[in-house]
């Protein structure tokens, strides 16, 4: 199955979603639940499993997104962990940590786009 621009698109806002349900998690908004924080169960995760892996799963673009979203999820939870401790500042500083991560996700997805001719 080819990709297309509206593939990436999606996971860009799949990105968004998860940084927005975890500032709620981090502003007292929202409960944090176990599935914000599990590649399987994440939205951007699930899109990764069912969308980029079965056609481009060799690629390294889709290995490095992989681990960056992996580390994007623990540094989530780490956060989660840390305002529930009552470290509201120290929590709430590092969504700077996760923005780095969602950076650098969407700098390899570009990167796969481009080497797919989808630009």
């Amino acid at each position: 199955m080819a990709l297309s621009l509206f593939d990436f698109q999606q996971a860009r806002v799949k990105q968004v979603l998860f940084k927005s349900r975890l500032r709620s998690v981090l502003y007292g908004v929202r409960e944090a639940d176990a599935a914000l924080f599990s590649p399987a169960e994440s939205p951007l995760g699930q899109w990764v499993q069912t969308v980029l892996k079965p056609s481009y799963g060799t690629r390294p673009e889709v290995r490095e997104a992989e681990r960056l979203l992996q580390q994007m999820l623990r540094t989530g939870q780490d956060l989660t962990a840390r305002y529930q401790r009552g470290q509201i500042e120290e929590a709430r500083a590092g969504l700077d940590q996760i923005n780095s991560f969602a950076d650098q996700i969407d700098a390899v997805l570009l990167g796969l786009q481009a080497s797919l001719g989808l630009n």
